[in-house]
């Protein structure tokens, strides 16, 4: 694969200077935009993989989670309604109902609700996204924003995180269920489902991009919006750190009872 040089880039975009000339090189752009910022190596995730956190500390990144997983249908739908083509429709489809479900079979929003339960939350509570930290919400809704209102590449290229979201998966389900004794096989079967699901979404999601991104301007397109979604999921944390292990609770949003 050939090797691009984004020692340029920025919080925002692959930096000045960059041309994309091969669809080799949008792929070797992207993969090293995964390797340095996506949000397994932000530290809260990192106390969260190696057991450092307690109880209340989980029940609120699953609670605040539960926000950004629940709204992933929505913008599924939301990047539908950009193609007319049908193909396109299709294939996306099926997003829409790993996370919803169908009827006699569970999604991932239903197992999600497995992990906050298991913690200790009431169900009504989490779906009301009534304690979740303002942060939350403004990037989630960025993310949907974002997939209306950018070009139909764009918003398929922010789907691209999938890529590097099976070693997250991993990490996680054998970090958590060896340090708590609060999780269990069955509150982290979402993340063993995402094993096979997330590399299948990611491939085509790479697949098109390589496909359609043809001109150097797309190549870039596709690379900002990939650094746009990892800015998504960082801010998360960010707040998420800022609160519940610095302790600066925002008024009104969820205050763990237990330590």
């Amino acid at each position: 694969m050939s090797e691009v040089n984004l020692s340029g880039m920025t919080a925002l975009s692959i930096g000045r200077g960059v041309t994309l000339n091969t669809a080799s090189e949008l792929e070797a752009a992207l993969r090293h935009i995964g390797a340095t910022r996506y949000h397994n190596h932000h530290p809260f995730h990192k106390l969260l993989h190696s057991g450092k956190l307690n109880k209340g500390q989980v029940q609120a990144w699953a609670l605040n989670r539960y926000y950004y997983q629940s709204t992933i249908p929505l913008k599924d739908a939301m990047v539908m309604t950009r193609f007319r083509d049908r193909a396109t429709r299709l294939e996306w489809r099926h997003r829409i109902e790993d996370h919803d479900g169908d009827v006699g079979s569970e999604g991932g929003i239903e197992r999600w609700l497995k992990l906050t339960e298991g913690l200790g939350l009431d169900t009504a509570y989490v779906e009301s996204t009534e304690g979740i930290l303002p942060a939350t919400r403004f990037a989630v809704e960025a993310y949907v924003h974002f997939c209306r209102d950018r070009s139909p590449l764009e918003a398929i290229a922010s789907s691209l995180t999938e890529l590097f979201a099976p070693s997250i998966h991993e990490e996680r389900i054998s970090g958590m269920l060896e340090h708590y004794n609060f999780v269990n096989n069955d509150t982290m079967s979402y993340f063993k489902r995402r094993l096979t699901q997330a590399p299948r979404d990611a491939n085509f999601a790479l697949h098109f991009v390589k496909e359609h991104a043809t001109t150097p301007e797309q190549r870039a397109a596709v690379c900002n919006a990939l650094i746009f979604k990892t800015n998504v999921l960082w801010v998360q944390l960010d707040a998420l750190y800022h609160a519940y292990v610095e302790g600066h609770i925002p008024p009104g949003a969820f205050v763990p009872k237990e330590g």
